[in-house]
């Protein structure tokens, strides 16, 4: 049997697929191609063969060359327990990054989150986390980010407390942080309200400061990111295993992307690529950040070379690799088509991405083809720094 660039779709299962395609604006011929069989990419392998619509891509390819990679990879948030950029054990192309788990409290409920990326260079190297500049606007203005407390001292099952949690209009991933001091004899505080009315006892003294941290709540009082139970393509959902309150400990697919990036994804800033990849809806994130310049840009792909990008196209481009000075991890979404697919060629930034687009050679839809020019924004963390594997 020849090697597959995802799997054969039912029709029924094709149907309700290409329902959520659609919300993207991928067209049912665009996702059957995307499906379609491939065989060896003679770039990686050496070997010749047939090739789908000319674009030598197959899975099997494509991990082999990521594993010849690895050793170059570089882990960027502490938090990282272990990581691979693929694996054998599902058919997927995508690795996996798995997180330490950190416990909040909101109005009494736990609420269990991963910590990526911070604004402030000091608490980066202290923690671990991403140094992100771009995220410090995010402090000035009023329902642009939550409020986390985190204590020093108290009892024992102190943890932090958190101003809100997903399915609640004013969520948002990213939190300021406020320090909380005991004055007086520790309690358990586990709401907003518990610290504010401590805070008014005396009992506690709290600092506000303005830093900034992504930490995507992974898990709440009524649900938690979904797990794909056939971990064969980007959708659908975005963990390869539950949230394990226990060990602590949760698994993300790892995906590829231009530049020299793997990444994770955990909210949507609209409904439907919520829905269709299974992530947290935040409508927080929707207009606020890129106002305040807190955001980054990702330029996805729904037709052209076929690869292990969201739509099983090329991988998308992102304006800068993590670590760069300029780069966040809110993404504002931009998408490409080609406008002849036989012409499609391998794009590896978004400087080539906005050439190819001025020579008209790309439609550019802000957002998707769907959204009505409304850009929206996704919040996809890059814990690992690695060198990219497709050719195209």
């Amino acid at each position: 049997m020849e090697p597959q660039s995802c799997h054969t779709f039912g029709r029924r299962e094709f149907l309700v697929r290409a329902a959520k395609y659609s919300a993207l604006g991928l067209s049912a011929p665009a996702l059957l191609q995307a499906c379609s069989t491939a065989t060896q990419d003679p770039a990686i392998t050496g070997t010749g063969g047939p090739t789908l619509a000319g674009v030598p891509y197959d899975v099997e390819s494509y991990k082999k060359a990521t594993k010849a990679v690895e050793g170059q990879a570089e882990k960027m948030v502490g938090d990282v327990i272990d990581f691979a950029l693929t694996s054998d054990d599902w058919e997927g192309p995508f690795g996996f990054a798995e997180f330490r788990l950190h416990k909040a409290s909101f109005d009494g409920n736990d609420v269990y989150f991963v910590r990526t990326d911070t604004s402030d260079e000091q608490f980066a190297s202290g923690e671990q986390l991403v140094f992100v500049p771009k995220l410090a606007p995010l402090a000035g203005d009023e329902g642009l980010a939550g409020t986390m407390y985190l204590f020093s001292g108290g009892v024992e099952d102190q943890a932090a407390v958190v101003s809100a949690e997903p399915g609640m209009q004013v969520y948002t991933p990213v939190w300021k942080i406020s320090r909380v001091t005991w004055q007086g004899e520790p309690r358990l505080l586990t709401s907003v309200s518990d610290v504010t009315e401590a805070q008014a006892a005396g009992d506690v003294d709290i600092e506000e400061t303005d830093i900034i941290m992504n930490a995507p709540v992974v898990k709440w009082s009524d649900g938690e990111l979904a797990v794909d139970p056939e971990l064969k393509t980007y959708f659908p959902g975005q963990l390869i295993s539950a949230p394990d309150t226990d060990a602590m400990t949760v698994m993300f697919k790892l995906n590829e992307c231009f530049p020299d990036t793997r990444y994770i994804v955990t909210d949507h800033s609209f409904q439907g690529p919520a829905e269709m990849t299974q992530t947290i809806f935040t409508p927080g994130l929707q207009g606020g950040p890129t106002d305040a310049g807190a955001t980054g840009r990702t330029n996805v792909f729904n037709n052209g070379l076929v690869g292990p990008g969201p739509l099983g196209f090329q991988p998308s481009a992102f304006d800068f690799a993590v670590g760069h000075a300029a780069w966040s991890p809110l993404w504002d979404h931009w998408m490409y088509s080609w406008k002849d697919e036989g012409a499609a060629r391998l794009l590896r930034s978004q400087s080539e991405i906005h050439e190819a687009r001025d020579a008209g050679e790309l439609d550019e839809f802000p957002g998707s083809p769907n959204t009505d020019g409304v850009v929206f924004t996704v919040n996809c963390p890059s814990p690992v720094k690695a060198p990219n594997v497709y050719r195209g």
